[in-house]
This record gives C-alpha cells, structure tokens and sequence, in this order.
C-alpha cells in the first residue's frame, strides 16, 4: 500500500472509532473505545513523524508540515489528559469531542492540502517504498504494544521536523 492510501485508511479507522464512541452508552465501552483510539492515534503520529514528514519535507512542503506536527502536539495533548481521566468523569464526553474535532481538522489538511502536493512531487514507487517502510514501523510499534503509553512524553512541544 503507497504512503497516502496507508494514511487514508487509518484516517477512516479513526473516523469510524470516533463514531462508536460517540453512540456509545457505557463508561466502560467509551473507554475500551478510547484505548484503541489512543493507540491508533499514537502510531499514526509516530509513523508520520518519523517517515512521512521527513520525506515530504525534502520536497519543500515545510508550511504544511510545522502545521501539521502542532497539530499533532495538541492531539497528544488532549489524549494526554484523556489518558489521565476515567470515562466516568463527566468531562470525559467533552474531552472525546474536542479530541474528534482536532483530530478531524487535522485530517482534512492532510488530505486537501499536503497529500495532493505529495502526489505531484512524489512518484508511484517513491510513494510505495515509503508506505512500506512506514508500515513495517507501524507493526513494529504495535508489538511493543499499547503505543498510547508514549503520548504523554510527547506533549511539551511539536516534534522536529527532521
């Protein structure tokens, strides 16, 4: 799977999360919804810091990107304090919705502005090499397992741009 089309199908993965913890009813299924949100997240940010961005980077989308890992920092941010709050809180509710709300911003820049620019600078095997390499770290990340255990480490500033 190329680089975009990886990205694209965990931003729908997320979505459709985001859509079962709103309907759910449970403090308890809010928050076994939210750890494999929490997760998802984790890897998704940490794959794109680490391979995507970097990538991109080199071919001068650098505005995109500084925006793009502020907006991760305070995606972490919210997850971070989610982390800390048990579902039964009544901010917990508040919280998941201010986190969908970032989080769905986020991927709309992603996906109207940086991915069609990638598409123009980056070639078809360009772009499949790179989303192999970014799913090999994902696998990687999951089994070290409950890749949300990071998020709180990471808050204190947007990651380089390396």
């Amino acid at each position: 799977m190329n680089a975009i089309e990886l990205l694209k199908s965990q931003h729908r993965a997320v979505e459709r999360l985001f859509a079962q913890i709103e309907k759910a009813k449970t403090a308890d299924a809010k928050q076994k919804l939210f750890v494999e949100i929490a997760d998802s997240l984790a890897v998704h940010a940490t794959i794109e810091e680490h391979q995507f961005y970097p990538t991109v980077r080199a071919k001068r989308t650098e505005d995109i990107l500084l925006e793009a890992l502020e907006e991760h920092v305070g995606i972490k941010r919210v997850l971070a304090d989610l982390l800390a709050t048990d579902a039964k809180n009544p901010t917990f509710d508040a919280k998941i919705k201010v986190l969908t709300e970032q989080v769905e911003h986020h991927v709309k820049e992603e996906e109207s502005n940086l991915f069609p620019k990638v598409k123009k600078i980056l070639g078809a095997e360009e772009l499949q090499a790179l989303g192999q390499n970014m799913e090999a770290e994902q696998i990687e990340i999951e089994e070290k397992g409950q890749p949300r255990r990071a998020i709180p480490g990471e808050t204190a500033e947007a990651a380089p741009l390396t």
